[in-house]
């Protein structure tokens, strides 16, 4: 019997907690696969702390100092400690197979830069709230963005990135719509949410379904 796996997420005030589009993603593909795990909330300043205390491996700034970011991942079952949403997807592909989330070899497409083209309709996305000054600019950034991405969803005969095929890339976008579901005010994600027809919104609907987490 497979042991409960821990998921390290930033505590909220939001209700459940969960807000932050990186430990979003385990968070995703553990209940994909039908895995058994436990969230351990830490609040955002105890971070450092937390994750020094229990061993993790901590990312390098620019300047070169020690940085500790969560989402991170402990599995009793192989005595791994796994930091970074990257590393922990490719963690659990590798050691529980089933469902997989990297259909066809397409994490090497992710992690090879080479293959950057492949994924510039996910990473495309990734750009700053529109909240301060630059507010009209922001928003037209973001729309363009998810045109990209748009674009590529529709060069499949399927509803996933990979057409038929359910994929970590579907999880990625799911996880940055969530982002923006949870921190945005409710008249930002109408709009987000109504581009191209309503896609994004039922897209994210479509992902918590297929990984259960509807």
């Amino acid at each position: 019997m497979t042991q409960t796996l821990v998921l390290y997420d930033t505590l909220s005030n939001l209700p459940g907690n969960n807000w932050s589009p990186n430990p979003a993603k385990p968070r995703f593909i553990l209940s994909y696969k039908g895995l058994p795990f436990v969230t351990v909330w830490v609040e955002y300043s105890d971070i450092s702390v937390a994750m020094k205390a229990i061993g993790a491996k901590p990312n390098k700034r620019s300047d070169g100092t020690d940085v500790y970011p969560v989402p991170v991942l402990s599995d009793p079952n192989t005595g791994a400690l796994i930091t970074d949403s990257l590393e922990i997807a490719s963690y659990l592909e590798k050691t529980y197979p089933e469902k997989a989330i990297f259909p066809n070899n397409s994490e090497s497409l992710i992690r090879d830069p080479t293959s950057a083209k492949f994924f510039i309709g996910v990473r495309s996305i990734d750009v700053p709230l529109p909240w301060d000054a630059t507010y009209g600019e922001d928003w037209a950034l973001l729309e363009k963005g998810y045109n990209t991405a748009y674009e590529w969803y529709q060069k499949t005969d399927g509803k996933w990135f990979m057409g038929d095929t359910f994929s970590y890339a579907d999880i990625i976008v799911a996880c940055r719509l969530l982002w923006f579901k949870r921190v945005l005010k409710e008249d930002e994600w109408v709009r987000i949410s109504s581009w191209h027809g309503g896609k994004w919104a039922q897209l994210l609907a479509d992902v918590e379904k297929e990984c259960k987490l509807a």
